[in-house]
């Protein structure tokens, strides 16, 4: 069941596949436009955009951008905007998981997992908050357990969840 969203839209952040895709769908769903957002998934993207397409013709469009670049972030928002002229909810879902324990954790390991789990979602709230000025917006960082107790071997996995929980309750 659609839901009147007056033309809003979303970007949702890791949305090719499992929850990210979910996500989408279940927005799509509401009525809302979706800008799908993906790293390498690209043929995923693709088919979930054409799906909500031909559900709702120009209810859907695709962002193919790596998080750790700076300009991902302008370039995401501004990929929505030009889509559907305006944004009104980000999803930050996007995420790296993989185990570092303590004794081999590489820097690279260490820029990757803070990169997508909290720097990233960082940076694209605030470019996100710019385009709602003016207009009620909703910004979703999407966490876990991890961010509070950590999961073993998972340390900087843990740290980047933990800071993310803590941007999220800090004022804009």
């Amino acid at each position: 069941m659609t839901q009147d969203h007056d033309g809003k839209s979303v970007i949702v952040t890791g949305a090719a596949r499992r929850i990210g895709a979910v996500i989408a769908e279940a927005l799509h769903h509401r009525g809302l436009k979706v800008l799908i957002h993906c790293r390498n998934s690209v043929s995923e993207a693709r088919a979930l955009v054409a799906r909500l397409n031909a559900d709702r013709a120009g209810s859907a469009s695709l962002i193919q951008a790596e998080l750790a670049d700076n300009q991902a972030p302008v370039r995401i928002v501004d990929a929505a905007l030009d889509a559907f002229g305006r944004l009104d909810v980000l999803v930050n879902n996007a995420s790296s998981f993989y185990p570092t324990p303590v004794e081999s954790a590489s820097q690279q390991q260490w820029d990757a997992l803070i990169d997508s789990n909290q720097r990233a979602p960082f940076w694209l709230s605030l470019a996100a908050a710019k385009a709602m000025a003016g207009r009620a917006g909703s910004i979703v960082n999407l966490v876990d357990i991890h961010g509070i107790v950590p999961l073993k071997d998972h340390p900087i996995y843990s740290q980047a969840k933990a800071g993310l929980i803590m941007q999220t309750r800090a004022p804009m």
